[in-house]
């Protein structure tokens, strides 16, 4: 069971016994009320309401020691508020049972004296001194009553011994009787004068009446209650039964007899009933004086118990009423110090602690509202960032980011390809201290410091950089640029390897310089030779002996250069040539067969590995045949004066790693000492070449005709770093979607 769940029974145990006990003791005080003044009501009552009264002051004990010890244990816990609720309880309990207690004692010795003095010897003594006048002044009215009746007993029979209804009435009168009556043993009624009106019948003595009147003779009785007091209400009558005096002898059952009824005088009557039930109720409490005085000592009890559990009960209350908005703010506040803004509980009470609760709330509010909005910040940044690192990851430029020290601060992977030096492990280093890059970084810290001294916003420099394991030099184009941040300085520079790009360029001017000089040179080649071959006709009949074989050779000299320059600038009209292109769907396998079969005669140095189902491709079955021809011969002039020497043709399909296209490659490696590093730089440049007579055209040829069938060429040495066995040159063609149909 939680918390809530246990404050929760708490508090309806509580209340129940709230409910039940006031009640309670509402009810006993007005049982207290009335048994003071008719004891005689309740006293069948107290033994129940005695034990009931323990059995309240039982469960109110329990639940006082409950409440109690739930405090007491929240104290040690050191819940938040125990001590606040510990406080309370206190004061309210002071204030609650000090008054109490004091009532109670005073209450106690007042009633424990009270209750002896209602039942002092002397007042007992007096009741019954007036209890005994009352009934001695009865038996005397009485007896008179007796003898006034036995005197004129003879008035009432006549000399004939009948009875007389006048002398009734006269006797009625002079005595100031109430009744009198004439009967017969046999109960008959002889005369009657008085009594009840509507009663048909005078009320006669019964049969034990009659019995005693026998034995007795006479018959005298005190009516209107038990033992001979009536109730209050009642007025008290003297009864008298005497025989009436006979002159013969009578037969059983026909004595006559003379009754009279007379009241007793008010003044006395009234004082003879307020004594009797005096002492008839003094009687009473002094039977249930026990009993009385527990009734009220208990009644004390409950009432002092429920006076110190109502204290208790309010102290709970209250400072629940007080500690619940702590409590929620403190829970509040804790949430809030862990991270959770969501809106809390607020008190209902209109109070400073529930405004007080609902300001925290909008105060949470707010707060959460100013970190959704911060949030929405950060997401928006880290999705600039994000958009940003992306962007730089994906520039073919290097890009570095330095703050006012030249320290790295960012760098994108091309900074590091392009360096060949792991610039983004370096973060937070200055450039210069990067293993590497000190040339580098001196260029760039002149660069900004001339930037510095008023040379404009921005620079840009064409830096030849040598990378670090390498002899062959990269151009980089760098640019560098002061950035304008708040409270901080901070640098870009962007670089970017325009080595391929001046080799372009280089091609382009080369391609512009054969084309020249294919023009230039060709013309005047058939004229020079033409007037060799003509003096050597018009002068060799002349001739003789040395000079005839002088003139031979000098003409033979002319005709050959002539020819080779004539060879030299067919291949540079070649290469200055942009080739028509006649793509059509071709097989690569079938192609390189072509070309093999004109190296049947180096069978022994060339060897095919063609892959088999090749797909086909898009191409210009001429110029691929040259392309195929001069990488091979190519390869076998590298391997020339090599007895174990070999060149591989290999054709093979692969998937691209970024697209997940098929591509069809063409690779031609040799087993030659390769490429140095100077040439492997620029390879594809014209007149860049390793062999001793050679042009340089043959890969400046081949690139240009594998970008007119959008290929990729590639070229490497083979083998480890250190150990080159040779070199690899490698045509990459984009395979077609669908193959062409049969015949084609």
């Amino acid at each position: 069971m939680d918390h809530r769940s246990v404050n929760r029974t708490t508090r309806l145990a509580s209340w129940g016994a709230l409910a039940v006990g006031l009640p309670l003791v509402v009810f006993l005080v007005f049982l207290l009320a009335v048994s003071t003044k008719n004891t005689a009501a309740v006293n069948p009552l107290f033994g129940i309401l005695y034990w009931i009264n323990l059995a309240v002051a039982a469960l109110l004990l329990l639940l006082i020691l409950g409440l109690s010890s739930r405090l007491l244990w929240r104290l040690r816990k050191r819940r938040f508020g125990s001590r606040l609720l510990f406080k309370l309880a206190m004061v309210f309990t002071l204030v609650g049972v000090l008054p109490g207690l004091i009532i109670y004692v005073v209450s106690y010795q007042f009633v424990a004296r009270s209750i002896e003095t209602w039942f002092d010897v002397k007042v007992e003594r007096a009741l019954t001194s007036g209890l005994n006048l009352g009934r001695t002044t009865l038996n005397v009215l009485l007896a008179d009553l007796g003898a006034k009746g036995r005197n004129v007993a003879g008035q009432v029979v006549d000399a004939r011994g009948d009875v007389s209804p006048v002398a009734l009435e006269q006797l009625l009168q002079q005595l100031s009787l109430e009744q009198a009556t004439v009967f017969d043993g046999n109960g008959n009624v002889l005369a009657s004068a008085g009594g009840n009106p509507f009663a048909l019948v005078p009320d006669l003595p019964g049969a034990e009446a009659m019995r005693q009147l026998r034995l007795m003779g006479q018959l005298a009785s005190v009516e209107g209650g038990e033992d001979g007091v009536a109730s209050a209400s009642s007025q008290l009558r003297l009864r008298v039964v005497i025989p009436l005096p006979t002159r013969s002898l009578l037969l059983p059952g026909r004595q006559r007899y003379l009754l009279l009824v007379q009241n007793v005088p008010s003044a006395i009557s009234r004082s003879a009933l307020e004594v009797q039930r005096a002492y008839a109720e003094y009687q009473e409490r002094a039977l249930g004086r026990d009993g009385l005085r527990r009734m009220y000592i208990s009644t004390l009890t409950l009432t002092l118990f429920l006076t110190v559990f109502a204290a208790v009960l309010l102290a709970v209350v209250l400072g629940n009423q007080l500690a619940s908005p702590l409590l929620l703010l403190a829970d509040g506040m804790r949430a809030v110090a862990g991270g959770d803004l969501r809106q809390r509980p607020e008190a209902r009470s209109g109070d400073e602690l529930g405004t007080l609760t609902r300001s925290f709330n909008a105060m949470t509010a707010q707060l959460a509202e100013a970190r959704h909005q911060a949030e929405a910040s950060r997401q928006a940044l880290e999705a600039s960032r994000a958009y940003l690192q992306s962007v730089l990851d994906n520039l073919s430029a290097g890009v570095l980011v330095l703050d006012d020290g030249l320290r790295l601060t960012l760098a994108n992977p091309s900074a590091t390809r392009v360096l060949r030096v792991a610039v983004q492990g370096s973060i937070g280093h200055a450039i210069a201290q990067v293993e590497g890059l000190r040339g580098f970084a001196a260029e760039i810290e002149t660069a900004f410091h001339e930037l510095g001294a008023g040379s404009g916003d921005h620079w840009l420099r064409q830096l030849d950089y040598t990378p670090p394991g390498s002899d062959t030099p990269v151009t980089l184009l760098v640019r560098g640029a002061r950035l304008l941040l708040p409270g901080q300085g901070a640098a870009v520079v962007v670089f970017d390897d325009i080595s391929e790009l001046i080799s372009a360029q280089r091609s382009l001017a080369w391609g512009e310089v054969a084309r020249r000089l294919a023009h230039e040179i060709k013309n005047p080649l058939t004229p020079i030779q033409l007037s060799a071959e003509r003096l050597q006709m018009k002068l060799e009949s002349r001739l003789s002996g040395a000079d005839r074989d002088m003139l031979a050779r000098a003409t033979g000299t002319i005709v050959n250069q002539v020819t080779a320059m004539r060879r030299m600038v067919d291949e540079f009209r070649d290469y200055a040539r942009t080739p028509v292109t006649h793509v059509e769907p071709m097989d690569l396998n079938v192609l390189v067969g072509d070309v093999l079969n004109l190296y049947a005669a180096q069978s022994a140095h060339v060897h095919a590995e063609l892959g088999g189902s090749l797909p086909m491709i898009e191409g210009d079955a001429a110029q691929l045949r040259q392309v195929v021809h001069n990488l091979v011969q190519n390869a076998l002039d590298a391997i020339a004066g090599q007895d174990q020497g070999g060149v591989t043709i290999r054709t093979d399909t692969y998937r691209s790693g970024n697209s997940g296209a098929q591509r069809v490659r063409l690779s031609v490696s040799d087993t030659g000492p390769g490429f140095s590093e100077k040439v492997l730089a620029r390879a594809f440049e014209p007149y860049v070449t390793s062999k001793p007579r050679g042009t340089g055209l043959g890969l400046a040829v081949v690139k240009k005709i594998a970008e007119e069938h959008h290929a990729r060429v590639e070229v490497q040495n083979l083998g480890t770093p250190g150990a080159t066995s040779g070199a690899r040159v490698s045509l990459i063609f984009p395979a077609m979607a669908t193959p062409p149909a049969s015949g084609a």
